[in-house]
């Protein structure tokens, strides 16, 4: 059974929603790379290719993770907004 949330969803004026959602979204991003990069390291692997970019590839996708992570954890704006 998937986790519910005890109120109505509202990404604008629930700052504990927008962070656990902003956190789910990032889970879903890394899951993506994790799954992207093993299978062209796979067949990279499989193929005994000479593929140069791969290296790049990767490193590229990692880093635009650790920013995605660190917008969230450093960045992020999670207080409550009041109007006014």
């Amino acid at each position: 059974m998937p986790p519910r949330w005890p109120r109505k969803p509202d990404r604008v004026n629930d700052p504990a929603f927008r962070k656990l959602d902003d956190r789910m979204n990032f889970a879903v991003h890394v899951a993506f790379a994790l799954a992207c990069n093993s299978g062209v390291w796979f067949f990279h692997n499989l193929k005994n290719a000479d593929w140069n970019w791969i290296v790049w590839f990767s490193g590229i996708w990692g880093l635009l993770l650790l920013l995605h992570l660190l917008y969230i954890a450093v960045i992020a704006d999670y207080s409550v907004k009041t109007n006014g």
